[in-house]
């Protein structure tokens, strides 16, 4: 993106350039790349860019631009760069501190919702455990409106960036924050319907697989769940087989790799009557759905 070309650099160019450079430097999703970074640059929204195709941004917006394209090609998330990230049609800020959300993710959203259905005259009780930005534990209470919600997580800077999200989606006033190392901070009396989580569960044996954005920029504290990767998940199933109300719910995520063993592992315990592996939209392994006796 020459600065000395005479040619002006108009969206359609920029755009075009762009998408071309990042393929080269082979990051996911290029054209869709280049397009959030210009749309926040110029402040409108993706659709827009398309109306606009002939205009030349001005200059302080095309430094940003050019500035956010260097930090990207060199591995950095466009979701840290901007600031924000949608899932499930809502809008998140993210930072350093929490994982960016995922697509794959939202079927723990659509898994709860279902879950949550079993217990309609009711209040149930939900702990999304290791909230983060708070993705899950929001989209679910904007979209149950009788649940109560209780979103822990380990790091304080996470719970942070979660309230904030909260506020900026008007639900602050229905999700109860707390540091807790999965379940220990729980309040001994509550007995959850609905437990969910997108825990870490990446083993340190396979950090060196990850992709370079995801090792070099997301939270450490996020991704690995121990040597093997599912540590931690053996201890939430034996945590939420002690907490959850009989007949509630465990839901989450996990690897393809890891589906089947954490299905034996929930089995094992002997605390659920049933366990189910969910596949995500790309057809893999993605989530747990266990019932408790």
């Amino acid at each position: 993106m020459s600065e000395t070309s005479t040619e002006a650099w108009t969206i359609q160019r920029l755009l075009q350039w762009t998408a071309e450079y990042f393929q080269r430097q082979q990051r996911d999703a290029p054209r869709l790349a280049a397009e959030v970074l210009l749309a926040e640059a110029l402040g409108c929204r993706r659709i827009d860019l398309y109306a606009r195709f002939t205009e030349v941004p001005d200059g302080p917006q095309l430094t940003k631009f050019r500035d956010w394209v260097k930090q990207h090609a060199a591995g950095k998330p466009v979701a840290y760069l901007v600031g924000h990230r949608d899932f499930y049609s809502l809008r998140f800020t993210v930072d350093s501190n929490v994982l960016i959300p995922r697509p794959e993710t939202e079927l723990l959203v659509v898994e709860s919702l279902d879950a949550l259905k079993q217990f309609k005259d009711s209040t149930p009780i939900v702990v999304d455990v290791g909230t983060g930005s708070g993705c899950i534990a929001i989209a679910l209470a904007k979209h149950n409106l009788q649940a109560r919600v209780i979103a822990a997580d380990i790091s304080e800077a996470a719970l942070a960036v979660a309230k904030a999200n909260a506020q900026q989606n008007n639900v602050s006033d229905r999700i109860e924050f707390l540091e807790s190392d999965l379940l220990k901070a729980l309040d001994a009396t509550i007995q959850p319907h609905l437990i969910v989580s997108n825990p870490p569960y990446v083993g340190r044996s396979e950090q060196g697989t990850l992709d370079e954005n995801v090792r070099r920029f997301e939270p450490e504290l996020a991704l690995y769940g121990g040597d093997q990767g599912d540590e931690l998940i053996e201890r939430l199933v034996c945590e939420s087989a002690v907490r959850l109300v009989s007949g509630g719910f465990l839901i989450f995520e996990t690897s393809p790799m890891l589906a089947a063993r954490c299905q034996e592992m929930v089995e094992r315990s002997g605390q659920f009557s049933s366990c189910q592996i969910k596949r995500d939209m790309a057809k893999l392994d993605r989530a747990i759905v266990a019932r408790k006796k």
